[in-house]
């Protein structure tokens, strides 16, 4: 471009374009910075700014290049960007085109672990009162894993070493690589459909993170937490932890252990069942010692020697209650003799003699009515009267009604 010649925008623009894509400088770029104004589209692309402490840059990343994240970018994460800068000719604005996105001090892995492993969390599929109780002594055992690893062979080895009653059916599945954790959780929910097995052992050997990671998958935790048949999660050695570690029934530090804490021990079963025998034979035979006991009490008592004798017993126990029953009766006769005293005393001084012996008499019609009013008779009328001895029979010559 010259001076004094006009130009349109769209030949700025695309001159702008031009020159940035042809500076090796911009291509291939690592750009620090901490993610502001994240948005994810619903076409897939993510877009965003890159900021730091003097300025910020815009930043796309399309699709293609966002699938291949394995964690969730969010404001405020500080990141790495690897990508190339150029130009929009269309807007003028100049921005990062990303490729790979890392987070800046931890790995992307551990980033995506510790997200998955806090949004499980929060939805409660880590809660221990989900936990199913692992079944002493399970009939059937369902081994999710790689036929051909070496963890498989060490756990059938201690399964049958330790309680060979019980059925192994092992379903060999990718253990590793894009296809691991669908391969995983479908064999999870094909062992429920169908009802394979009492228990549920999921897991392969040791291996870097990388190794590890489709037991990191959020669709195997679901399947293991949706399971009706409880699961023992074995992944890696001790220090490994994978998401299905958290949301299992429970956690074994290694396949070796995984396949201890399945069964029982034979060895120690059977000392227990000859202890429990002992005990029992023991127990028995002080029980028999008692009853051999209480029969030569029995053969020497006087009521097998004499039969009269518990005869006897009984009829002083007869006689004691009679004499108690005889008791009884007499007071129940006192307490109503005394209660018929009081009860004559009271009839008695109510009674019409007692009044007469006062000086009073009573009078009665020839019918035997009682004469209360001078109303009822006329002169001429003849009355008995009652007196305290004897009595009068007398003629009414007069009658006054005052």
């Amino acid at each position: 471009m010259s001076g004094g010649e006009i130009y349109t925008v769209s030949q700025v623009n695309r001159h702008i374009k031009g020159l940035l894509d042809g500076d090796p400088a911009l291509r291939g770029i690592l750009v620090q910075g901490e993610i502001s104004n994240y948005k994810m589209y619903p076409s897939g692309h993510h877009y965003f700014s890159l900021k730091d402490s003097e300025g910020a840059i815009s930043c796309v990343m399309f699709r293609r290049s966002a699938s291949r994240l394995r964690f969730r970018p969010e404001n405020g994460m500080k990141v790495i960007a690897f990508g190339s800068v150029t130009a929009y000719p269309r807007d003028g604005k100049y921005q990062l085109y990303c490729e790979q996105l890392m987070p800046d001090g931890l790995g992307d892995l551990h980033v995506a672990f510790e997200q998955l492993k806090e949004k499980l969390g929060r939805e409660g599929l880590f809660a221990p009162e989900h936990k199913k109780p692992i079944p002493t002594c399970p009939n059937t055992i369902a081994i999710i894993t790689s036929a051909a690893g070496a963890a498989v062979h060490d756990m059938l080895r201690i399964l049958n070493a330790r309680w060979p009653l019980a059925q192994v059916k092992l379903m060999g599945v990718r253990v590793q690589g894009a296809e691991a954790p669908a391969e995983l959780a479908g064999a999870v929910r094909y062992a429920n459909r169908w009802k394979v097995a009492d228990l549920i052992l999921i897991g392969r050997g040791g291996g870097s993170m990388e190794d590890l990671w489709a037991f990191n998958d959020e669709g195997l935790a679901r399947a293991i937490y949706e399971s009706e048949i409880p699961v023992i999660s074995a992944v890696g050695h001790e220090p490994d932890y994978v998401i299905s570690d958290f949301v299992a029934d429970l956690r074994a530090a290694t396949p070796s252990n995984a396949a201890e804490l399945a069964v029982p021990d034979q060895t120690e079963v059977s000392a227990g069942l000859v202890e429990q025998t002992q005990r029992l034979n023991a127990a028995m035979l002080r029980q028999m010692k008692d009853c051999r006991s209480r029969l030569e009490r029995c053969k020497s008592s006087r009521q097998l020697t004499d039969p009269q004798v518990y005869l006897q017993d009984r009829q002083l126990r007869l006689d004691s209650l009679e004499r108690g029953l005889s008791q009884c009766f007499e007071r129940i006769l006192a307490k109503q003799k005394q209660r018929l005293g009081r009860t004559s005393a009271a009839l008695d001084a109510m009674s019409p003699l007692k009044v007469l012996g006062r000086g009073y008499s009573m009078t009665t019609l020839p019918d035997g009515t009682l004469v209360t009013s001078a109303r009822q008779t006329e002169p001429g009328t003849s009355v008995q009267v009652r007196l305290q001895e004897g009595s009068l029979c007398c003629t009414v010559t007069e009658r006054s009604l005052t």
